[in-house]
């Protein structure tokens, strides 16, 4: 079996940007208020004319270029989402349409928050399976279309993006590029983040989600580092899905990643679903706060009380 590797990682936001401030002015809020409770200070917003898999082609091209790569050399396309309006085509075939690939496996994968870390797992098991070579990975998100805009602890946390990585073959000596996968689920606490009705809206028990990210969570992503070979002191950086400020910083303080960087990009970009790891890590790579070939622990959670992390070797 082959290891593999993240080649190049790419974002991309839409250039609205809406601050606390802004909100204030539609809903009974403050910039204090929403600072205060969950660290969000801006985010982008999408247009009517800007759907999600415009989003996400635009940050799969990114990637591609960052590799070095040409849509043609893709022979699978995930995207993960959980806010596309169309069944078919998925959200994967129009990605591939838009860059005018040539004729890639297309998939959607709707796992919600931890979404890209799924998506990141098939790509890896599917390289290691023979089954692909090179795969574009793609978490994107236009949560701003399912929000109830009158609700303010939930329209305060949402904003619209897409993040991108280029999955390749690795069979170098040494410490694997993308290591194992642990993921599961809570299915008896599923409905307390939600995406449901029509039309389709996004709803959370808040505290509920945060009494059990803050408690569970640290123990299982310490079993990821486990599962990687890694102690968490080790890591140079940890990307969690960036749902909340208050829900980020004390789980990164309780799994032990003394010397990592933390990502904090919720903070100018909101919860993005399934983007916000990807772009938050593409960013991190961007401002060179981490070296090519140091380990970041990404860990996603969310909908469906789904979790999924591995540990992966920055491009």
């Amino acid at each position: 079996m082959t290891g593999t590797r993240i080649a190049a990682l790419g974002h991309y936001q839409p250039a609205k940007v809406l601050t606390n401030h802004d909100l204030a002015a539609i809903v009974d809020t403050s910039d204090e208020w929403i600072s205060s409770r969950v660290g969000i200070r801006t985010r982008h917003v999408a247009g009517p004319d800007e759907p999600v898999d415009e989003l996400a082609a635009q940050a799969g091209a990114k990637a591609l270029a960052a590799a070095g790569l040409t849509p043609a050399d893709i022979d699978l396309v995930l995207v993960a989402t959980s806010t596309a309006v169309d069944r078919s085509p998925n959200t994967a075939a129009r990605v591939a349409a838009r860059l005018s690939m040539g004729s890639p496996a297309v998939m959607d994968l709707n796992v919600v928050c931890a979404g890209f870390t799924h998506a990141l797992a098939t790509a890896d098991h599917a390289v290691r399976a023979g089954s692909a070579a090179r795969v574009l990975v793609i978490g994107a998100d236009k949560m701003t279309a399912v929000t109830d805009w009158a609700d303010r602890s939930t329209c305060v946390l949402v904003g619209d993006g897409a993040g991108a990585a280029v999955v390749v073959a690795d069979e170098t000596a040494g410490e694997p590029g993308i290591g194992p996968v642990l993921w599961g689920s809570v299915p008896e606490m599923g409905h307390a983040v939600r995406i449901e009705g029509t039309p389709s809206r996004f709803a959370q028990e808040g505290q509920s989600v945060y009494r059990w990210a803050t408690t569970q969570l640290p123990p299982i992503a310490r079993k990821v580092c486990e599962r990687a070979g890694l102690a968490p002191e080790d890591l140079a950086a940890v990307v969690l899905h960036q749902a909340n400020l208050r829900i980020i910083e004390p789980v990164a303080q309780k799994i032990g990643a003394i010397n990592a960087v933390i990502a904090r990009d919720v903070v100018v970009s909101g919860n993005t679903s399934a983007a916000s790891i990807p772009m938050a890590l593409s960013k991190l790579v961007d401002r060179r706060e981490v070296e090519s070939g140091a380990p970041a622990l990404l860990f996603g959670f969310g909908g469906n009380l789904s979790y999924a992390g591995q540990v992966i070797r920055c491009p």
